[in-house]
């Protein structure tokens, strides 16, 4: 008998309860137990490695520049010293011995020192740029952790997909089995079938896996163990882009970008090295005092015997360089190259940044209407599924039609759900792009995730 003429086992005309159930569900327990996104975020800022290095870095940037306002201020020390000493002469009836004693404390105050207050105000800058790229660094750790949690998200998707698209194949395949047993369909109908289960099989053990090192990945992130995200709660509703204007997001971005204010803050700290290379030319004052107190021999009174002396001065000490050997204009030709180099680099940041944060627009807009048009690919898919299944009960279709259309229906749905999360985490590099992401924009997204 013909196969398109077959009158196979019926089929329900929708995905059985049970491919619907393992596409959507999730046990009580794993959601009493799943995390939101703010949470595992929280989890990863006390934990995360490489936010620790960049926290690190920046104190070590602050004491750094604590150390340039030292060049500014008085500078103290105390000295100490004995002597022993012992006379052999012929011209003394025996040998003499001696000790002497000093302590002094002395201390100076710069007056002029041009280079000094030079460095103290690069000092200044690079606080400012140094908390620049600890927000950077926060900025990253926000899309990394959101980018990992949708990853497990989208594998536990591709499981429970895969899992109802093995269980619409075995449906097939009984069928194709039953109907080959009553003479009503030939042997090909049930070795497409199988055919089908292996490949979907295979494709299930690469989906199982897959799953178990994104789940790895989040939990090294966020330093806890088989970490649960929570769902996005159906229906889904992708938030729109605002602004909705390339040219007002790089607008932004040129405000206020962490990358942009540390490239600036580096062309200002190389414009004033200039200017410090310069100042080697000049001369300095310094205040300075000291109070020694000494006790020695004396060679004036009859005997010999110690005295006491103390002795206080105040003064100013005068420093000018007349030859260094070219030294200093060198020096001043290497800062010069610096400081052009560090304009090109900001421009380069500029640009770079206004290209990110047009391409990272353009993205999202992309996603958004990709995630359109999969959802009406989906309700096609689940149309011509139907119908595929309906020509196959009336004979104008084969088994292998409606395995094709099981396919492609669980295609898209896969499809479906990894374009949304796309668009999601697009939004946050979009902000991210644009110098202006931070926690708070995690909690519109946490809204959209079921509890």
């Amino acid at each position: 008998m013909n196969a398109r003429t077959a009158r196979p086992f019926r089929l329900s005309a929708r995905l059985t309860p049970v491919a619907l159930g393992l596409a959507i569900s999730w046990s009580w327990h794993t959601a009493a137990q799943a995390q939101s996104l703010l949470e595992l975020y929280e989890a990863a800022r006390s934990y995360d490695s490489t936010l620790a290095a960049a926290r690190l870095q920046h104190e070590a940037n602050l004491a750094r520049a604590d150390q340039a306002r030292a060049g500014l201020l008085p500078q103290a020390g105390l000295s100490a010293g004995a002597n022993w000493a012992n006379v052999d002469s012929s011209a003394l009836p025996s040998s003499r011995t001696s000790n002497s004693q000093n302590v002094a404390i002395s201390a100076s105050q710069p007056l002029y020192r041009p280079a000094n207050r030079i460095s103290h105000e690069q000092a200044t800058l690079s606080i400012e740029a140094s908390e620049a790229q600890l927000n950077l660094a926060e900025q990253d750790l926000l899309v990394r952790i959101s980018q990992a949690y949708f990853d497990v998200l989208a594998a536990q998707d591709t499981v429970s997909f895969t899992e109802a698209q093995k269980t619409a194949v075995a449906e097939q395949l009984a069928a194709a089995q039953r109907n080959f047993e009553v003479g009503t369909a030939t042997i090909t109908d049930t070795r497409e079938a199988q055919a089908r289960f292996d490949l979907v099989a295979a494709q299930e053990i690469a989906a199982r896996n897959d799953l178990r090192v994104r789940k790895l990945a989040l939990d090294q992130l966020v330093g806890r163990q088989d970490v649960a995200p929570l769902p996005l709660a159906a229906p889904v509703t992708i938030p729109p882009v605002q602004p909705e204007s390339a040219d007002a997001w790089v607008a932004r971005a040129l405000e206020g970008h962490p990358a942009l204010l540390a490239a600036l803050r580096a062309r200002d700290i190389a414009q004033l090295e200039t200017r410090k290379a310069e100042a080697g030319h000049k001369p300095t004052l310094d205040l300075v005092g000291q109070y020694q107190v000494a006790r020695g021999p004396s060679n004036t009174g009859v005997p010999p015997g110690q005295i006491r002396t103390n002795t206080a001065s105040i003064g100013l000490q005068f420093n000018l360089p007349l030859f260094a050997g070219y030294a200093i204009q060198n020096r001043v030709k290497e800062t010069l190259a610096l400081e052009e180099k560090a304009g090109a680099d900001l421009e380069s940041a500029t640009r770079n940044i206004s290209q990110a944060t047009r391409s990272a627009y353009f993205g999202v807009l992309s996603g958004i209407g990709q995630v359109k048009a999969l959802e009406a690919a989906e309700a096609s898919s689940q149309s011509a599924l139907e119908a595929n299944r309906l020509g196959y009960q009336v004979g104008v279709r084969i088994n292998i039609d409606v395995l094709n259309a099981q396919s492609q229906l669980f295609q898209t749905k896969r499809d479906l759900a990894q374009a949304r999360y796309n668009v999601l985490v697009g939004q946050l590099r979009l902000k991210q792009a644009s110098g202006q992401l931070t926690a708070e924009d995690l909690k519109p997204i946490d809204a959209l995730l079921a509890r």
